[in-house]
């Protein structure tokens, strides 16, 4: 869980239109917005609507839901425009991975060369 709890999850208040978002994708168990802070020109995050703190906290049977988000990703790339160029989809797990909300989100980086390694 979060260590502010799903009340308090900056990413589930987005969720329940609380805080406004730039969304670029909605359906009903998934959420996909323009970061705030983009690091390339295409920086989309993309979040279950469910509240679980990271993919060390998601529930057996996600299988389904963590497959969907891939897609949503591939999908959104596309629409950007960088599906043909390139795109990078980072999950990060914890603190020391750069994990800054915890609400497990995918980014959807792109429009720009991506270097590696990314740290």
């Amino acid at each position: 869980m979060s260590p502010t709890g799903a009340d308090g999850c900056l990413f589930c208040r987005i969720v329940r239109k609380e805080i406004p978002a730039r969304i670029v994708f909605e359906n009903e168990r998934l959420l996909a917005f323009e970061d705030i802070r983009p690091r390339a020109p295409v920086h989309v995050l993309i979040i279950p609507k469910d509240h679980f703190a990271s993919l060390d906290d998601a529930p057996e049977g996600s299988e389904a839901l963590l497959g969907e988000i891939l897609l949503r990703a591939r999908a959104l790339a596309r629409e950007k425009g960088v599906g043909e160029t390139g795109y990078r989809v980072v999950l990060n797990t914890g603190r020391d991975s750069g994990q800054e909300v915890f609400h497990i989100h995918f980014h959807v980086l792109g429009g720009r060369p991506l270097h590696w390694p990314p740290g």
